[in-house]
C-alpha cells in the first residue's frame, strides 16, 4: 500500500474542524495537523442555518491545512454527520423457508439488498449496525453453514434529516468543489476510537456532551442497543450565565474559569468577580449540569437497562464534558464509573501543540477512513520533478556544399504527396465514478454481509 494523506471535516455547532492524516505503507495512522474555525449561530444543533457563511468558514479552515501541506492542494474530504435530528430505529428482517435449509451467502445477500433499500419519509439513512441475528429463534452469531427454517436480523438503521445532508452536500461539492468520498456518523466513529471492545462486551454507555447537543449511545454485548441526541449542551449553561448581565463570550470565559457542575463549589474569585458572583454562577452551572445529565441517566430506562447491566461504566467525550466537576456528577447522580474518553496510543500525534482529547471528533473521522478499505487520497498529485541536463554548446563545423544533380528521389521528397484523410477514431467512453451516495450503500452492503459472516469474539 503506497502512503496516502486524508482529509476529515467535522462541521459541529460551536467550530468546524479540519484534520490532515498520513497512512503509511503499513497502513498506520499519523495526525499531521489540526485547525478550527469558530462558526457562532451559523451551525445549530449540527445543521447549516448559512450555507454562505459556512462556506467560507470552511474555505478558511481547508486553507490554513494547505499552508501545512504545501505545495498540494486539498480535492476530497471524508465528513461526519451528527446533530440533533440524527436518531436510530431498530429494524426486523425475516426469511421463513418451507422447510430445514441451509443458510447460503446467496440468502444473507438476499437480506441484505432489503436492508440497503428502506427508506424513511424525509430522511436519508446515514448507518446500519447489527443487533442480533436468529436461526430457528435461536441467537446465532455465524449463521452461515447453520440449517434453519426461519432466519431473522435486528439492525439498527441510523438516519438524520434529509435537509442537513443537501446542506453538507451544497457546501463541500457545490461551493468549494470538493469531492466527499464517504460521510460517517460521528457518534459511532468516536464510540469506536476511545471505547475498548471489553467495555462494549460488558455494557456501557456513551456520551459526545457537545456545544448544543448531547449524544448517548449504549452498548450491551458488543453492539449498539440505543442511540438518541438530546438537544441540551454545554451553550445552554452559558446562557444560563448571560442572565447575570454578560455577554455570551464572557459567559463563556466565566464557566470555563470558575464554574463547576459540583453544587456548593466556591472558588478564588477572579480579579473584577466578587464571590457572590461566583456562588450565582455555580449555581446556574450546577442546576443546568444537573438536568443534563438526568436526561442522559434517563436513557438507561429506553434501552431496557438499568445501572447494574453496564459493567463499563459510562465513557465521556467533548468539550462540554471538561467542564469543572461534570464527570463527577454524573459519577454521583448515575452510579456508575466514569472516564473521559481518549484516543490514547492508538493514534500517533506528529503536532506537540495538540491536544488528542480535545480533538476526538475530527480524529475520528481520519481513523474510519484509514480503517476503510483502500482509503482515497484527498490531496492533489505531486508536480512531477524535471530533471534538465545542460551541455556546453558544440561550435557548429559548416559542411562544404557542393552541387548535386536532381533525382526522382529527390524530387518526391521536394514534393511529397498529400496525406489521405482518415475517419476520426471514437473515443473510448470514460468509467464513471461511483458518487458519494453509492459507495455508502455499497459500504452499508459490505457492513452488513460481513456482520453474518463475522465471530462472536471478532
Amino acid at each position: 500500500m503506497e502512503e496516502k494523506t486524508i482529509i476529515a471535516l467535522e462541521i459541529g455547532s460551536s467550530k468546524i474542524k479540519g484534520a490532515a492524516g498520513i497512512i503509511d505503507t503499513s497502513g498506520s495512522l499519523s495526525v499531521k495537523a489540526v485547525e478550527e474555525e469558530f462558526t457562532g449561530d451559523i451551525v445549530r444543533y449540527g445543521c447549516i442555518r448559512n450555507v454562505v457563511e459556512t462556506t467560507n468558514a470552511v474555505r478558511n479552515v481547508i486553507s490554513r491545512l494547505e499552508q501545512r501541506l504545501s505545495p498540494r492542494r486539498i480535492e476530497g474530504v471524508y465528513l461526519s454527520v451528527g446533530g440533533r435530528s440524527l436518531t436510530s430505529e431498530t429494524i426486523n428482517m425475516e426469511r421463513r423457508m418451507p422447510r430445514e435449509t441451509e443458510v447460503t451467502p446467496d440468502l444473507i445477500e438476499s437480506i441484505t439488498n432489503e436492508v440497503t433499500s428502506t427508506s424513511v419519509p424525509d430522511r436519508s439513512v446515514v448507518g446500519i449496525t447489527l443487533r442480533e441475528i436468529l436461526v430457528d429463534g435461536t441467537h446465532a452469531p455465524k449463521p452461515i453453514g447453520m440449517m434453519g427454517s426461519h432466519i431473522e436480523a435486528r439492525l439498527n438503521l441510523i438516519s438524520c434529516r434529509t435537509q442537513l445532508m443537501r446542506n453538507l452536500a451544497m457546501v463541500i461539492e457545490e461551493r468549494l468543489g470538493l469531492k466527499i468520498h464517504y460521510t460517517f456518523v460521528r457518534p459511532l466513529a468516536e464510540a469506536e476510537l476511545v471505547l475498548f471492545p471489553e467495555e462494549k462486551k460488558l455494557g456501557c454507555m456513551f456520551v459526545d456532551f457537545g456545544a448544543e447537543t448531547t449524544t448517548v449511545a449504549i452498548y450491551k454485548n458488543g453492539v449498539l442497543v440505543h442511540l438518541v441526541t438530546l438537544p441540551l449542551g454545554s451553550r445552554n449553561i452559558t446562557r444560563d450565565i448571560t442572565t447575570l448581565n454578560h455577554l455570551e463570550e464572557r459567559a463563556e470565559q466565566l464557566k470555563i474559569q470558575v464554574g463547576s457542575a459540583i453544587p456548593g463549589t466556591t472558588e478564588v474569585p477572579l480579579a473584577g468577580i466578587g464571590q457572590a458572583d461566583v456562588t450565582a454562577i455555580n449555581n446556574l452551572v450546577a442546576a443546568r449540569a444537573a438536568e443534563i445529565i438526568l436526561n442522559i441517566c434517563e436513557q438507561l430506562k429506553y434501552a431496557g437497562l438499568t445501572p447494574d447491566k453496564l459493567a463499563g461504566g459510562i465513557v465521556t467525550v467533548g468539550r462540554g464534558a471538561r467542564l469543572n466537576g461534570f464527570n463527577q456528577r454524573l459519577e454521583q447522580l448515575s452510579g456508575m464509573k466514569v472516564r473521559l474518553g481518549t484516543p490514547g496510543n492508538r493514534i500517533r500525534i506528529l503536532d506537540p501543540r495538540m491536544e488528542s482529547s480535545d480533538a476526538v471528533d475530527v480524529i475520528s473521522i481520519l481513523a474510519q477512513a484509514a480503517s476503510a478499505n483502500d482509503p482515497a487520497e484527498c490531496l492533489s498529485k505531486p508536480e512531477p520533478v524535471v530533471t534538465v541536463n545542460v551541455t556546453p554548446p558544440v561550435p557548429e563545423v559548416k559542411p562544404e556544399v557542393k552541387a548535386a544533380p536532381v533525382t526522382e528521389q529527390a524530387a518526391a521528397t521536394a514534393n511529397p504527396p498529400r496525406p489521405v484523410a482518415t475517419q476520426p477514431q471514437p473515443e473510448k467512453p470514460h468509467r464513471r465514478e461511483k458518487s458519494a451516495w453509492s459507495k455508502m450503500m455499497d459500504s452499508f452492503r459490505s457492513n452488513v454481509e460481513k456482520i453474518f459472516n463475522e465471530d462472536e469474539d471478532d
